[in-house]
């Protein structure tokens, strides 16, 4: 009875639960939330920005704190709603934005260093950009500019390299040195691999200089009528002197509150006021004040000391140049007449004038307003996603989740009758609390997310399924129902958790190593796989508890527990057979390892870095006209049509792979996309750098070989460490083959795939666990028995447990494959391929080799019947039979098939004696 009461009580808090859970979803609760949902779903920017510090400096995690503050900040200002920026890794941040209207500008502004300068321009000039006599010269080329001051470089370190080609115009650059540019890749595709190509030339920015360019059309110093459209001049760059630091000021001196964006007065343009801190406005006083001196002296000099006209005093004057990045923005002159001791340092500071428009005017003030970035960073990742294609990947997600959710419950209806009804509420549940989990928790819904919440769907039942099938050997061993369930759950559980842990374990390492995107994924398996262990041991053992008291309930036939355990035809002996699997698998993986050897993995731009575009269009297209707008930015394109043809080679879905675009870049390629091909098309534009490709490489690598380390660890000390070995050559087995498939059908590999395989490496050991765990119970039931005695009958008792939960797994992906997008597919393929081979490793690999390594020991090679371990191994069925039925088990269910076979008298004393234990368990109370 009291039994009946916590089962009772537990199930009350359940429902109780369920309406909480209800009250959530529900529009006007008070507790009502919203699932949110990632840029892949509704369409968005996704932006990885990697800080590149100067040289001899590091960016510090309080450097990495304040840009990701700076950046929320811009952030902030352009209106969007519920970003979410993070640090990932030492040196990165991941900012995404979900419904962003304008991906490009966005992107642009999140990303600018904006490196402000205040240079004393006509002192802080040198070289050929200054005449000797106080004048700035404008030189219309770098490489003339460069060439000149080339005999410099050689009196200390360069600060930056240049490459130019046979028309000397700039191919690569600027890098800070001169390996890193001959490594990098040129404007026309060029790999350059460590050399320079003939008719190409490096050259260098000297010590102590900085190269700084300025558009013509916002007017230049020292412009001549035969300039182009852009110069460039050379200037002093001393930062680190102390006592005169050049430039002057930065733009760490300003006053944030005090800048603003106005529209100019006639002929003047747009402007951005300036003001400045305390202490940047002592070094405005200082340096304007040197100048008003210099310029007055100037025109005294000149004997021009009393005119007041403008013209005169701008002839004489001395410039105040402002830099942006490099670039020069404006050089206002200091009035001398005026301001004869300079600027006060109570004024207005001063202005950047002559801006083309009052938007890009907002812009500028709205990157100074929220502060100069402490370094650089360079974008290594981006993502455009747009609405239209986030709605169909929504929609698509859905689909797959709820078609894998009813497969699975028409399973387990028809495998378990009523315990699969019990199952399919239990399911319920399971799918109700993970909702409420999404909401509670914050997640973040993306698509990879979805494909770790539709696997989850077959974690939870597979756990029912271990313990359903151990309750119905325990039925078939004579106990009544209520007794076969609490044996079942009581000998389940153990079994349960060891899986459990294992996919928790990889899932936590996937999500330690993994990028932003497949983090989703991560979570979602995790959170699943908790909340299923909690349903499966809770909820569905309440409900059956309570059930167990009426006797209706207590007829076998009523679950599927009739009749023998597993089919005749799976009672051969695996053991005799083992080398005849080893060759099996040595021929698959050598077939792999070829396709790997000759042709290779089809790499995607997760690991080589590149340009990939996706999109939709409402009409079909044809491959040239998209070949050619692709061509446009860059040359041989790889231009493939998606799904159905129409018409020869017309298409409506594409993908396009081009070398890896700036922002810039990026953001023209989706404009012409629209342009040519309708504004209303779904697409989905990604840039990955070499670089970063090369560390999610790294970090897959990484990711395996410490998962594989906690499943040695974990397993060794629940089992033994002799139980560790045969479980990482089954795991070793599974990727070698999952990769081998991929060379061989040539499918491209992408950051899913290497989370789908890190996720096959838990579902791997799980049937394999299942497994070890009743070879471990049956150990000390069959005293007298060889162990490949004992290791085939637990794999008889055991193999419709593997083969159920298999495919029970199998189920949901193959929703996932068929009704996916392509995303969803990537993983699923994955993990059908590495599911399928793990069930094959548990059997036929994991359970031969622990038998081989545990017949070498002493007390198993004298059950052989030989003082030392010699010939195959093998254990005979008749050999097998006989020390099954002398086994002194209580439980006959190791036995039961060995005594069929055989008939022995002792055999059915056994069982008769089993059968006495039972029945006083079996009476209802």
């Amino acid at each position: 009875m009291s039994n009946r009461r916590s089962h009772l009580i537990l199930v009350g808090l359940i429902a109780l639960a369920l309406a909480g859970v209800a009250a959530l979803g529900v529009p006007g609760s008070p507790v009502h939330k919203k699932v949110t949902l990632g840029l892949d779903l509704q369409g968005g920017l996704e932006v990885v920005l990697k800080a590149v510090p100067p040289k001899k400096r590091t960016c510090d995690a309080s450097c990495m704190e304040r840009s990701i503050s700076i950046m929320r900040s811009r952030i902030d200002k352009l209106g969007v709603a519920e970003p979410e920026i993070r640090k990932q890794g030492k040196n990165q941040i991941v900012i995404q934005l979900a419904g962003v209207h304008d991906a490009g500008k966005a992107a642009q502004i999140i990303g600018k260093t904006a490196q402000l300068q205040f240079f004393d321009l006509e002192v802080d000039v040198t070289g050929p950009s200054t005449d000797g006599a106080g004048h700035v010269v404008a030189t219309d080329s770098l490489y003339k500019l460069l060439n000149a001051v080339k005999a410099d470089t050689k009196k200390g370190t360069p600060t930056a390299f240049y490459l130019f080609n046979s028309k000397k115009q700039v191919a690569a650059g600027p890098e800070d040195t001169r390996a890193k540019l001959l490594q990098s890749t040129t404007k026309g595709k060029l790999k350059l691999q460590g050399k320079v190509p003939k008719g190409f030339v490096v050259l260098a920015v000297p010590p102590k200089t900085t190269v700084v360019s300025c558009l013509v059309s916002t007017g230049c110093p020292g412009v001549t009528t035969a300039t182009g459209a852009t110069v460039f001049y050379l200037f002093k760059f001393q930062p680190d002197n102390e006592t005169n630091p050049i430039p002057e000021a930065t733009g760490g001196d300003l006053k944030l509150s005090a800048i603003s964006a106005q529209i100019g007065t006639a002929g003047q343009g747009n402007v951005v006021q300036l003001g400045f801190n305390g202490e940047g406005a002592k070094k405005f006083h200082e340096i304007t004040r040197n100048e008003a001196i210099r310029g007055s002296t100037a025109a005294n000099a000149a004997g021009q000391g009393s005119a007041n006209d403008l013209n005169t005093i701008n002839t004489y004057a001395q410039h105040f140049a402002i830099v942006l990045d490099g670039e020069l923005k404006s050089t206002p002159y200091i009035n001398y007449k005026e301001n004869p001791d300079g600027i006060d340092p109570t004024g207005t500071g001063a202005e950047v004038s002559n801006i083309a428009s009052f938007g890009e005017a907002k812009d500028l003030a709205l990157v100074l307003q929220t502060g100069a970035l402490p370094v650089k960073f360079e974008q290594i990742e981006r993502t455009d996603v747009s609405a239209t294609l986030g709605k169909d990947s929504l929609r698509q997600a859905k689909n797959a989740a709820l078609i894998g959710l009813l497969i699975v419950a028409l399973f387990l209806l028809v495998l378990y009758r009523f315990l699969g009804v019990v199952a399919v509420v239990g399911l319920g549940i399971y799918a109700a609390f993970l909702y409420a989990a999404i909401l509670l928790f914050g997640v973040t819904l993306t698509l990879p997310g979805f494909a770790g919440l539709i696997l989850t769907i077959g974690v939870a039942a597979d756990a029912n399924v271990v313990v359903f099938e151990r309750i119905k050997e325990e039925v078939r061993s004579g106990k009544s129902v209520r007794a076969a369930i609490a044996a079942g759950y009581q000998k389940g559980f153990h079994t349960i958790i060891d899986a459990n842990v294992v996919t928790v374990i990889t899932a936590m390492v996937l999500f330690a190593v993994a990028t932003a995107g497949v983090k989703g994924f991560a979570l979602m398996l995790m959170i699943g796989t908790v909340i299923s262990l909690v349903t499966a041991v809770g909820a569905t053992r309440a409900m059956l508890g309570l059930l167990a008291g009426f006797r209706w309930f207590e007829n076998p036939r009523f679950m599927g527990a009739a009749g023998q355990q597993s089919a005749k035809w799976l009672q051969i002996d695996f053991m005799k057979r083992r080398y005849l699997w080893f060759a099996i698998s040595g021929a698959i993986v050598v077939i792999g390892v070829g396709a790997l050897g000759v042709r290779g993995l089809n790499l995607g731009i997760d690991f080589k870095g590149g340009t990939q575009v996706t999109f939709k269009t409402p009409k079909p297209v044809s491959l040239t006209a998209v070949r050619k707008e692709a061509s446009k930015f860059g040359k041989e394109p790889i231009v493939q049509g998606r799904g159905k043809a129409v018409g020869g080679e017309n298409y409506k879905s594409f993908q396009l792979r081009l070398r890896s675009l700036s922002g810039p870049q990026t953001t023209a390629l989706s404009n012409d996309i629209k342009q040519r091909f309708g504004q209303n098309i779904s697409s989905q534009i990604q840039t990955v750098s070499a670089s970063f490709g090369r560390q999610i490489a790294r970090s897959a690598i990484i990711a395996v070989l410490f998962s594989l380390l906690l499943i040695i660890l974990y397993v060794a000390i629940r089992f033994d460490f002799k139980f560790a070995g045969p479980v990482i050559v089954a795991l070793l087995h599974d990727i070698v083959i999952t990769v081998g498939v991929y060379a061989l059908i040539g499918r491209e590999v992408s950051n899913s795939t290497v989370a789908a395989v890190l996720t096959v490496l838990g579902y791997s050991i799980y049937d394999t666990i299942i497994i070890f765990d009743r070879i471990r119970e049956n150990i000390p039931l069959m005293r007298r028995a060889p162990f490949a005695t004992i290791a085939n009958v637990s794999l008889w008792e055991t193999i419709r447990r593997s083969l159920a939960t298999t495919l029970i797994t199998l189920l949901p992906v193959s929703a996932l494959l068929l009704f996916g997008g392509e995303t969803l597919k990537d993983f699923a393929f994955a993990l059908m391929v590495g599911i399928a081979s793990g069930a094959y490793s548990s059997i036929f690999i994991a359970a031969p080799l622990l038998t081989i390594w545990k017949e070498r020991e002493p007390e198993y090679a004298r059950r052989r019947g030989q003082p030392e371990p010699s010939g195959d191994g093998t254990a005979t069925l008749e050999a097998a039979e006989k020390a099954a039925a002398s086994a002194p088990a209580p439980d006959l269910s190791p036995v039961a098939a060995a005594e069929r076979a055989t008939g022995g008298s002792q055999a059915k004393r056994e069982r008769r004696r089993q059968r006495r234990r039972a029945k006083p368990h079996g009476r209802a109370r």
